[in-house]
């Protein structure tokens, strides 16, 4: 497999996981409280703000996700989105850690939902470095052959 193939594979199966935020955005508050309860965070505030930031919360990583399958759709064309992308992602997986950790979440939670982004952060990013190295830029292959930088110009 190539370094591209590997890059492709990983936003999409990131990105076709995160689509499926979408369900929750529409999911019954009933459904969302017993969830909760189920997953020991209790009690599960029963108030429209709850269930607005859970369903918009929802809505953006449904979004994220889609943004994911059309970056993994033309590799050359995103390849600086997605090493953006990348850092964004690792930022925001260690304030995720911070948020849940200030939130009172389980010590699980927090591990698993910021040590996860943080960790896939670090994966798109090498992913991200690893393709890009194996298919320069034009640009990046002239500056390689004759020892200058465009973007110092």
């Amino acid at each position: 497999m190539t370094p591209d193939q590997r890059l492709k594979w990983f936003l999409r199966v990131i990105g076709v996981s995160a689509l499926l935020a979408f369900a929750a955005a529409i999911m019954r508050e009933k459904w969302m409280i017993e969830i909760a309860q189920e997953l020991g965070i209790n009690p599960f505030p029963n108030s429209p703000l709850t269930f607005y930031l859970a369903r918009n919360l929802s809505l953006l990583y449904g979004f994220v996700g889609a943004l994911l399958c059309i970056l993994s759709a033309d590799l050359p064309r995103y390849r600086d989105l997605i090493g953006w992308a990348a850092l964004g992602t690792i930022a925001f997986g260690l304030l995720q850690l911070v948020v849940d950790a200030m939130s009172g979440l389980p010590g699980w939670w927090t591990i698993g939902e910021g040590g996860s982004t943080l960790a896939g952060g670090l994966f798109l990013r090498w992913l991200e470095r690893t393709a890009r190295a194996a298919n320069p830029s034009p640009s990046q292959a002239d500056s390689s052959v004759t020892g200058s930088d465009e973007t110092l110009r």
